[in-house]
């Protein structure tokens, strides 16, 4: 997958977008068991180790067995496709993970191949509601979602701030079904040197959840929202200085 694959939702003129039944049904992606046990191990074992020196995950036991999660990392190369199921997906939790990505990736042969991995196409251009509305659903259907909340790849050095789209889609899950559990689980990825190359060293942060029904006290959501993302702005930056 490209550095567009989770890439975080961006704003839009509505707060939040509307509700929603607790079940839609759709067929805008499924993960494939076949293609994934091919797939993932083959970067597991051998790609990864192979390309890079030393790989170090530290917060594993942070990490949700159950419930919907957004797994909300830094964003700092194309490799981070392939950390994130690495450090996070079925050898450590037991749980597929949901990419989002954009429209324009899936298309042709490399999109059979995304939506068979778990990736989901949102809409950039027109996010408020159809184009999020899987998401919403997947979190309904408590899954484990990965959305990198800076919205592009970063390799300066600093936690750029996340998009609000993250936030907004997790307290309408929240409020649509209260005492749903949304968590928000902050991830720092770092590579040393900053553009990774052969033999980098990387180091993967997993930081406790955040609990969003803890910002769920009955307002229209926007407020909340504002502070939710503040708080995992705080929480990126903390861990990225780790």
């Amino acid at each position: 997958m490209r550095h567009t694959a989770a890439i975080a939702i961006e704003s839009s003129k509505s707060s939040l977008v509307k509700p929603m039944p607790a079940k839609v049904a759709s067929n805008t992606s499924r993960v494939s068991p076949w293609l994934t046990s091919l797939f993932y191990p083959l970067g597991h074992y051998i790609v990864l180790p192979f390309y890079f020196g030393k790989i170090e995950i530290t917060g594993q036991e942070h990490l949700p067995k159950h419930g919907p999660v957004i797994l909300a990392p830094t964003h700092r190369s194309r490799w981070d496709a392939l950390m994130m199921p690495y450090s996070t997906g079925q050898k450590v939790t037991g749980r597929d993970l949901r990419f989002m990505v954009t429209a324009d990736e899936v298309k042709g042969v490399q999109g059979w191949f995304i939506r068979h991995l778990g990736g989901f196409p949102v809409d950039i251009r027109h996010p408020a509601v159809s184009s999020l509305r899987y998401g919403l659903e997947l979190l309904l259907d408590r899954q484990m979602l990965v959305i990198f909340p800076e919205g592009g790849i970063f390799q300066d050095g600093e936690v750029h701030p996340p998009k609000p789209g993250l936030a907004r889609l997790a307290m309408q899950a929240e409020l649509n079904t209260p005492g749903l559990g949304v968590k928000i689980v902050p991830m720092s990825i770092r590579y040393r040197p900053r553009i990774p190359r052969w033999r980098s060293r990387v180091k993967i942060a997993i930081g406790a959840p955040i609990c969003v029904a803890d910002y769920a006290n009955g307002g229209s959501g926007k407020k909340e929202a504002k502070l939710l993302t503040a708080e995992l702005e705080m929480a990126l930056k903390t861990l990225d200085d780790s």
